[in-house]
């Protein structure tokens, strides 16, 4: 009975709703998300090319925007490219294999960006109350272990969210109301009870939450206390004004990510789902190069440099 059930999950398939609801929006939405892939895959590879040529860069904080540039490119390429073909295309079938493997790799890398903002900020922490003894702290052993860290942990909780996903049965065609294979629409889908799986992905997103929002938070609390004895109020603002823009973007991230995965059972609409999906896989890697790299003197330096250079014409 249980090979039968496997025969008969290997053989199933899953059919991405998306936005068909609004068939009228198709066209607009598509053209929206091909231009924000756009800008993601322009701003997050550039980014990564800029910190490589520029060796003012190589330093521990741009050490870690260009892993984080990278883990916002191969998350937004993961979702982005299926979104847009199933707005233009009658069939939005996807195969069971391709379901799970884009479920792996999206948790992967929304894992990994997950712990990566954990690791900025306390690279910050340390930047700003221990100046002097920085680059002794932040050497390139460390710098090297804190970016092994998220992503051997994000492969590993994905490894065993897909594993646990895959001991569910799966019959013919089944709607996700998404357009994304994301976790709580493939369980939606299972023909058996859910319950292992549910409790498992609840208390590995919990982990994941309240650790990595613990070391976001703990570090700005002193970042905060050293900021506020500082007697300069031109470090002060600008100290703040990073810090701001950081703390925005982490809280649309988790917010987004503790609303969709650490609320088993949500009976929330399929729209918010939706509407949150596109904020956590969709805009923020596209936000992410903006925030923390593009506004940055020695960055923007490095691309006015590179625009000015004269072509070679062989």
């Amino acid at each position: 009975m249980m090979l039968a059930e496997g025969n008969q999950s290997a053989r199933a398939t899953f059919i991405l709703l998306g936005f068909s609801e609004y068939p009228e929006l198709q066209g607009p939405l598509f053209l929206v998300f091909l231009t924000i892939y756009t800008v993601t895959v322009l701003g997050n590879l550039g980014m990564i090319m800029i910190i490589k040529i520029n060796s003012k860069l190589h330093t521990p904080m741009y050490f870690f925007l260009s892993h984080l540039s990278f883990v916002d490119f191969c998350f937004s390429t993961v979702v982005t490219p299926k979104l847009l073909e199933n707005l233009v295309v009658e069939d939005r079938t996807i195969s069971f294999t391709g379901c799970f493997m884009q479920f792996f790799l999206a948790c992967t890398f929304a894992v990994t960006e997950t712990f990566m903002l954990a690791v900025m900020a306390y690279d910050r922490f340390v930047a700003v109350c221990n100046p002097l003894l920085y680059t002794v702290i932040m050497s390139p052993k460390l710098c090297a272990s804190l970016v092994a860290g998220p992503y051997t942990w994000s492969i590993l909780s994905s490894l065993i969210l897909t594993y646990f996903l895959l001991e569910l049965s799966f019959r013919g065609s089944n709607i996700i109301n998404n357009f994304v294979c994301e976790y709580s629409a493939i369980v939606s889908a299972a023909c058996s009870e859910p319950y292992i799986s549910q409790m498992l992905c609840f208390v590995i997103a919990i982990f994941d939450e309240v650790s990595s929002l613990g070391i976001i938070f703990t570090s700005y609390i002193f970042i905060f206390v050293i900021v506020i004895r500082m007697p300069s109020v031109g470090g002060w603002q600008k100290a703040f004004s990073t810090c701001a823009s950081h703390l925005m973007a982490i809280t649309i991230f988790h917010g987004t990510v503790l609303f969709l995965y650490c609320l088993p059972n949500s009976k929330n609409s399929g729209l918010i789902v939706k509407v949150g999906s596109v904020f956590y896989s969709v805009v923020i890697p596209m936000l992410n190069p903006l925030i923390y790299s593009l506004r940055n003197k020695d960055v923007k330096e490095t691309i006015r440099k590179l625009m000015n250079q004269p072509i070679k014409v062989c």
